[in-house]
């Protein structure tokens, strides 16, 4: 015989060549030589090398246990005094019951989607990471869930997680927020056959995630040559000068023939104009050679109206010269003072008039 001591906390499962005999808890025993004995410390969770449907047939083993099994499809969450330890795979485990407060919560893989009573702490867990997959959907996105490639439902901003499995489990998301596109350097013909490049662009706005990325297929890209159609469409019935003089009324135009087709894209326009307008060498050399013998006629055009003016001028006073005597001599004086102003000295001689008498002085 031999004597075995078992300490408080501590369990003892007794074997005889590998079967299983029987379970002594904390205390002082008395084994044969044949027998073996495997200490177990109660705080842990095991598997059993021992069929546990054996084990179990023990009353006594049966009352100091709880046995949990776990699926292939399942994972078992370990819990310590309510505190998250670990994760249990596939298999048969058993518990020692008293010692400390085991909680298991057994989650079915199959679902996808995690239930409230797995915390989310414990989902960024990294023992438990390997397991769940998640996606995120900013504040300024919406999101569609499919599911084995099935629409499920839209979903707003936030972080949602499900379990790892067979089920394919994807998120599209489309941007809400106010967007921009770019048509540039794109070449057209006016209806005089003028070769002109146009630099557009348009602002929008996805308004219906589902249409834009479920029933449609790249609608940023369908929405890019729905303006190019438009843009071509409206340029190509208008003259070169008519196109020019009129680009607010291009925006105008793609816009509002643009409504209905972009609704079905599940977007729509905010706002919309030309950018530039790049004409070829040749014409930009005639467009320029206008504009200057443009600009030199409306010079002389002007400096005309005021010789016209000037003249007319002249002639008033003139006429009210000729009308008011006093006014003659006040001119003279005139005449006299910015003479002064040049000249140092002015000798006036004789009854003759002043004037008379300057212009004989200036015309030798």
């Amino acid at each position: 015989m031999k004597n075995i001591r078992i300490n408080v906390g501590k369990v003892g499962v007794v074997t005889r060549k590998g079967g299983y005999k029987k379970v002594l808890t904390a205390g002082t025993h008395w084994l044969s030589f044949l027998d073996d004995i495997t200490i177990y410390d109660m705080s842990k969770i095991y598997t059993s090398d021992i069929d546990l449907t054996i084990m179990l047939k023990d009353q006594g083993f049966r009352n100091l246990v709880e046995v949990i099994e776990v699926k292939d499809s399942e994972i078992a969450l370990k819990y310590i005094n309510n505190n998250f330890k670990t994760v249990l795979t596939a298999g048969q485990y058993f518990y020692w019951k008293g010692l400390v407060d085991f909680k298991l919560i057994i989650e079915d893989l199959n679902n996808i989607e995690i239930k409230e009573r797995v915390d989310l702490a414990i989902i960024k867990n990294s023992v438990l990471e390997k397991y769940v997959r998640s996606f995120d959907v900013q504040s300024y996105e919406e999101g569609l869930l499919f599911v084995d490639r099935k629409f499920i439902k839209k979903i707003n901003k936030g972080t949602y997680y499900f379990w790892k499995n067979a089920t394919s489990v994807e998120v599209l998301k489309a941007d809400m927020r106010q967007l921009q596109l770019e048509i540039a350097g794109q070449e057209m013909l006016t209806k005089d056959k003028a070769a002109l490049r146009v630099n557009f662009y348009a602002q929008y706005k996805v308004i219906d995630s589902q249409k834009a990325l479920l029933e449609s297929k790249n609608f940023e890209k369908q929405l890019y040559i729905l303006m190019q159609l438009a843009l071509r469409a409206f340029i190509g019935t208008m003259t070169l000068d008519e196109m020019l003089d009129n680009k607010e009324g291009i925006a105008e135009y793609v816009a509002n023939s643009l409504i209905a087709k972009v609704q079905k894209l599940g977007v729509e326009i905010i706002d919309c104009g030309i950018r530039d307008v790049i004409l070829p060498g040749e014409v930009k050399d005639i467009m320029n050679k206008v504009l200057i013998a443009t600009k030199q006629a409306q010079a002389n055009t002007i400096v005309r109206r005021e010789e016209t003016a000037s003249t007319r001028s002249l002639l008033n006073t003139a006429k009210l010269m000729e009308d008011n005597a006093m006014l003659y001599k006040l001119k003279e004086m005139e005449y006299i003072e910015k003479i002064a102003g040049k000249i140092g000295e002015v000798t006036v001689s004789g009854g003759g008039q002043v004037v008379e008498q300057l212009k004989k002085m200036f015309s030798q």
